[in-house]
């Protein structure tokens, strides 16, 4: 395991996230409490430092986990929680961005995460109701208070994004440090403008859903009725069968699982931003395969053919200004001879 630095900050975080939205079996599907210890220590000591969770993941049962798990060593490790989602059903204060949903949320992680602070507090989504202003000043008024360390921002569009960070460097507020949303082989809508706005910002990604609900592992439709059903199985459309199957041949070919190929395509899209996975698992043998994806790399060659059988059209503006048209309007025929380290 190595480590970077989140975003614009001096925070050192492991290169692989742990999710932990399958801790607790609240849901009907996520891992019971012991086999959800056995994962955070296989994810631990691998030398993983950085834990992603939500105040409201399997209803609290995540956080109390995580809180017994890091009991011992509290400060090792990067706890992040997120707040947003709702605590109680009905009641219109009991969730969304604004202050009182935020004070809230973060008082009840603490008391279940068993500690006076967390090191990364997340936006979980954009409620499109609250002013932005009132988001960062509120955040920065936690982070004052030393109940946060860091904050970062998920499910957000870019634009919300970078209105947040030119107002909270503009007025000596805390920036969001990070940035998480879905990124994997089937979903890469994130290179159209998210990940294009991070590098720029230099703000952190994790991303989310990296094996795409399971379909990347090669077996899909394959395991009980309870993953078929959280799995939301459905007829697997021309393109996502090629990209599968492109895995799972270059999964055979070098000797390692199609689900290390899939985290390590992502792993190896550090030009694009700095990027950290979220790994997900039901069993500690899921997160030791995931976490086997450190013992290798994939080649050139097979960077290429995954990226051919999943490349996106991302519509306009921007296919249009990758267009050959478009670059000799604006280049004058002289675009390929120029050395551009923003590109």
């Amino acid at each position: 395991m190595r480590y970077k630095l989140l975003g614009k900050s001096g925070l050192r975080v492991s290169e692989l996230s742990l999710g932990t939205m399958t801790f607790g079996e609240d849901w009907g599907w996520g891992a019971s409490h012991d086999e959800s210890r056995r994962i955070f220590e296989a994810y631990a000591d691998a030398g993983g430092n950085f834990i992603d969770t939500a105040n409201h993941y399997t209803e609290g049962s995540a956080e109390t986990i995580i809180g017994e798990s890091i009991a011992a060593e509290r400060d090792r490790f990067v706890v992040a929680t997120k707040y947003t989602l709702y605590i109680r059903q009905g009641d219109p204060n009991a969730s969304g961005n604004h202050r009182k949903s935020m004070v809230q949320a973060l008082e009840g992680s603490l008391k279940r995460l068993k500690t006076d602070y967390v090191d990364l507090l997340w936006v979980h989504a954009w409620d499109f109701t609250t002013p932005v202003d009132e988001v960062m000043r509120a955040l920065d008024d936690l982070v004052r208070a030393g109940k946060v360390l860091y904050v970062g921002v998920s499910d957000t569009p870019a634009w919300i994004v970078s209105q947040a960070n030119t107002m909270a460097d503009l007025r000596g507020w805390s920036r969001f440090i990070g940035l998480q949303a879905p990124y994997n082989l089937l979903e890469r809508e994130l290179e159209a403008d998210l990940l294009p706005m991070a590098r720029a910002l230099d703000i952190g990604v994790l991303t989310w859903g990296p094996l795409s609900s399971g379909k990347l592992t090669g077996k899909h439709g394959q395991g009980k009725a309870a993953d078929t059903k959280r799995m939301r199985q459905a007829r697997l459309t021309d393109r996502e069968t090629a990209i599968i199957g492109e895995v799972v041949a270059i999964a055979e070919e070098i000797g390692h699982s199609p689900s290390q190929v899939a985290i390590n395509w992502i792993r190896q899209q550090q030009q694009r931003a700095l990027i950290v996975p979220v790994l997900g698992a039901r069993t500690a043998e899921q997160m030791r395969d995931n976490l086997g994806c450190l013992d290798f790399e994939l080649s050139v060659d097979h960077l290429r053919r995954l990226d051919t059988v999943s490349r996106m059209e991302f519509g306009f503006p921007h296919d249009f200004l990758a267009s050959d048209m478009a670059r000799n309007l604006l280049f004058g025929g002289t675009y390929d001879l120029l050395d551009n380290h923003r590109r």
